[in-house]
């Protein structure tokens, strides 16, 4: 065991090194800007098929990625819209990540299908982010085995994959330790975007969601962004083919997606403007203390049986109140569904959480202040 462990720490090393950086990013408009959405598959990656042999999924996630494309530059203009892939071409995994990096991009939409070997009573849509299993007891991939291994193994399909993926073998699970390596320092956001997909996928004609879990895909980790996988129905069930093959459905798939898509960006702006307006204040008090003295305050209007803080992680793993993560803070953790969601330096005031929330920019990446109220958190806007 100690010299695989070995090995694999030697290879997440290599791997780490290589990550393609994303691009620098001006801090005047801190907005999200740039999305990048990937059709899984293409080109000589027919990805999956059904049983009858006509429907290929390269062409199902093509056709809901533009129209997926399309509504975003309408309703938002000076959004940045890319594509790993505009056409049936094939991508290499990891020229996926590349564009999304190099775009600097904000998000990143990975949508396809899913299958299973035999039987046709899988359905339903899944959402993905990063991670490990999240079910107590399990080893990395006790979850969705064959489907990681499925998206992973597309590796296989290109030139000189052993050069590029430094000898990572996608169907071996073991080979995957590495992922338990690292950390994904856009996890929270991804997880939030993973929330937003679930909330309003149910209102296509696939209604079966199988929820939002963490696994260890390639094209996930290397994206330097928040990033979400979309399993967006089984091309082996007959009833989710049926809306996949038609237009409407399909549309209606883009739809949704959509709707997470502006969900996800007003929370994001809106978390955004905050901290300029944290900055702005800070600017302000720095001028206040350097000028005449400024009248004493207002006494706060504070609300009973509201809290507000800082969420730090959310994340479908219960973690202790002591973990390393927390940096010595006393976290409050929320479950919504499958998702645990830890705030951290409560208060009654929202004043006093807006000065600690300066102090701790630094120590986590993703956070933005929530409002706690009858056990559900709210952004502050």
């Amino acid at each position: 065991m100690k010299p695989f462990f070995s090995h694999a720490v030697a290879l997440f090393a290599v791997l780490l090194l290589a990550i393609p950086m994303p691009a620098q990013k001006k801090t005047a408009d801190m907005r999200l800007k740039t999305v990048v959405i990937d059709p899984g598959h293409g080109g000589k990656d027919a990805g999956c098929i059904s049983r009858d042999k006509k429907t290929y999924e390269k062409n199902i996630t093509l056709d809901i990625g533009k129209r997926l494309a399309k509504k975003i530059r309408a309703a938002y203009p000076d959004v940045e819209v890319k594509m790993t892939r505009s056409e049936d071409v094939f991508v290499e995994l990891e020229n996926r990540a590349v564009i999304a990096n190099k775009a600097g991009a904000d998000l990143f939409i990975s949508i396809h299908v899913n299958s299973v070997e035999k039987g046709t009573t899988a359905n339903g849509y899944s959402i993905h982010c990063l991670g490990q299993s999240s079910r107590k007891g399990n080893d990395l991939y006790s979850k969705n085995l064959d489907l990681v291994k499925r998206e992973n193994s597309v590796i296989m399909l290109e030139d000189n994959y052993e050069t590029t993926y430094q000898g990572f073998d996608p169907n071996d699970p073991q080979s995957s330790i590495i992922f338990s390596l690292m950390q994904n320092a856009h996890l929270g956001n991804s997880l939030l975007f993973a929330e937003d997909v679930a909330n309003a996928m149910g209102s296509t004609s696939i209604k079966n969601s199988r929820g939002v879990s963490q696994d260890p895909f390639w094209v996930l980790w290397r994206t330097a962004m928040p990033s979400v996988l979309v399993e967006v129905g089984f091309i082996t069930n007959p009833d989710d083919l049926t809306v996949m093959r038609s237009e409407k459905g399909r549309d209606g798939i883009a739809a949704n997606l959509f709707s997470a898509f502006k969900t996800f960006k007003e929370r994001y702006d809106n978390s955004m403007a905050l901290e300029k307006e944290d900055r702005q204040e800070e600017k302000a008090e720095k001028q206040a203390e350097a000028g005449p003295k400024a009248e004493a305050p207002q006494e706060e209007n504070l609300e009973e049986g509201i809290l507000y803080g800082v969420q730090v992680l959310a994340t479908t793993k219960k973690m202790a109140e002591n973990d390393p993560f927390f940096a010595g803070y006393k976290p409050v953790m929320i479950q919504t569904g499958k998702i645990y969601k830890y705030v951290i330096i409560p208060s009654r005031s929202l004043k006093e959480v807006k000065a600690n929330h300066k102090k701790i920019q630094n120590k986590f990446p993703d956070n933005f202040i929530v409002k706690i109220e009858e056990g559900k958190t709210t952004p502050v806007r």
